[in-house]
Formats: structure tokens, C-alpha cells, sequence
């Protein structure tokens, strides 16, 4: 990309440094929407040699560019969401898309219909890693930064969407446990063998 689009779409990323989620840090600070996905990225990264029939560059690219909308419309959690915030902040995204030079414009475009068809392995772990990333996270908060649905929410969020896999299904298992360990420490109950 040539510095004249480079820069500006740079400016454009750069907002999620500032876009706070609804999540905080281990630290006790607001989690970006750029850390959520960097991280998301890495553990794609690092899940790479358990789908060796995945594209996993592609998975990479998804996590890299999945919450890039939230440039222009701000993070609103999944249960606040609704379908006219989704509207607004894909139209926003694709209208910013296609702003970009091309081959960027071509292959940002089909990475984010194929990740909204939820039709390829791809698309499917990406969505699955975004989910459990964000339990993580609020497993690493401190609880009392949850709000009220999140005491139920962690415990199954994502399962859905890793259901399809042996490993993400395993993976969504051992951050419930962690969840449930937090809510069994935070009562002050005892530790299960297991933890």
C-alpha cells in the first residue's frame, strides 16, 4: 500500500487503541479493542498446529481485522447489541472498505463476508477464538468490574461456536473451569482437585 492510503488507513486503525470494551485488564484498567484483538490473533497463532487443514494465515488475518468497524462505531457488548447497531457499524465498515486501494479492498471485503456467512472452517475458528478471548479476559478481570449477566454469560458463552471442534471444545471446557474456580474463590469455597 502506498504511504498516501497507508497512512490514513493506519489513522483509521489507530482509533481502537482508544475504543475501550466493556472488559477490564488483570491491571484494573479498560481493555482496548486493538489488545482484544492482538490477542486474539496470537492465540490463533499459537492454535495453528492443531487445525493443519485450516488456512490459519487467513484465521490470523480475520482476528486481525474482525472489530475494525468499531472504529467508527465504538465497542457495544454482545448483549447490548442490537441488529440496528450491526447494521450501522457494517455500513460504516464497508464504506470505509471500499475507500481502500485495491488488492485490500477486494480480499478485506470477502474475509468479512466470509467471516458474517460463517460457512468456512475459517470463519468458524475465528469466531470461536473471538468468543473464548473475551471470556479470558473477563477471567482475568477482577469481579467486581462484571456486570450482572457476566456471572451466567462466562460460563457458556462461545460454547456454541466451539462446539463444532474436538480441540475448541476442550479449550471452552478449561476456560469454564477457570471461571468457575474464580466464582468458587470469589464465594470463598474451597479448590476443586482439578484447579
Amino acid at each position: 500500500m502506498k504511504p498516501e492510503a497507508l497512512i490514513p488507513a493506519l489513522h483509521v486503525a489507530e482509533r481502537l487503541k482508544d475504543t475501550t470494551r466493556h472488559c477490564d485488564t488483570s491491571g484494573g484498567r479498560r481493555e482496548s479493542v486493538a489488545e482484544h484483538s492482538w490477542r486474539l490473533a496470537l492465540l490463533a497463532y499459537w492454535l495453528g498446529d492443531d487445525f493443519p487443514e485450516a488456512d490459519m494465515d487467513k484465521v490470523i488475518r480475520m482476528c486481525l481485522i474482525h472489530d475494525l468497524g468499531e472504529a467508527f462505531t465504538g465497542d457495544i457488548p454482545s448483549f447490548d447489541k442490537t441488529a440496528a447497531d450491526e447494521d450501522a457499524e457494517e455500513r460504516q465498515l464497508y464504506a470505509w472498505v471500499a475507500s481502500l486501494p485495491e488488492p485490500y479492498r477486494t480480499e478485506m471485503d470477502a474475509l468479512y463476508r466470509e467471516m458474517a456467512a460463517q460457512q468456512t472452517l475459517e470463519a468458524r475458528i475465528y469466531k470461536a477464538l473471538d468468543n473464548l478471548e473475551a471470556v479470558v479476559q473477563h477471567n482475568e478481570a477482577d469481579l467486581s468490574t462484571w456486570n450482572a449477566r457476566e456471572f451466567t454469560l462466562n460460563l457458556h458463552y462461545g460454547e456454541d461456536k466451539a462446539a463444532f471442534s474436538p480441540v475448541l471444545t476442550a479449550l471452552r471446557a478449561a476456560v469454564r473451569r477457570e471461571t468457575e474456580g474464580k466464582l468458587r474463590a470469589w464465594r470463598g469455597e474451597p479448590k476443586k482437585k482439578e484447579e
